[in-house]
């Protein structure tokens, strides 16, 4: 098993896409990128704490591909808003990608590339890619948030 991680805004909306996904096996919301150890959610929303509203994805490379997951990160949220998705503003809501090799850093830097170059967005593209950290997970309450709801089916 392989883990990605991304941060594409309010981590909710962001795990009930990968769910979905097969090939994923498993996700995790949570805390990364940031200088706090342990921080709660309370912490994170004050901006203070440096970490970002992120997904944990832990996926079987013979099903689902890198490139795969990185398409869909792309594909579900707008990578050109500095520190914001739709009403969500702050640190803790930017675009990132948190590579675990050096390969998923190649493939990621390449994939932006390609994406900015591409015409789809009219604004440059400003997520960041950068090392991953010490990744936090998020209160048990914001797991699977969405499907606790009723609002998404999960189709693991």
């Amino acid at each position: 098993m392989e883990i990605a991680t991304f941060a594409a805004g309010c981590f909710w909306g962001v795990e009930a896409t990968f769910q979905n996904v097969k090939g994923v096996q498993q996700t995790r919301v949570g805390y990364t990128g940031g200088t706090a150890p342990n921080p709660s959610y309370e912490m994170v929303c004050t901006g203070r704490t440096g970490h970002a509203e992120a997904i944990e994805v832990t996926y079987d490379e013979n099903v689902v591909g890198y490139e795969t997951l990185l398409n869909i990160f792309w594909q579900n949220h707008n990578p050109t808003t500095l520190n914001r998705q739709g009403p969500d503003r702050g640190t803790q809501y930017r675009s990132a990608i948190f590579y675990h090799t050096e390969a998923q850093k190649q493939i990621a830097s390449l994939s932006k590339q390609q994406l900015g170059q591409s015409g789809a967005w009219p604004n440059p593209i400003v997520t960041e890619i950068t090392p991953a950290s010490e990744f936090y997970a998020a209160e048990d309450y914001h797991q699977r948030y969405l499907e606790k709801r009723g609002m998404v089916s999960c189709h693991v």
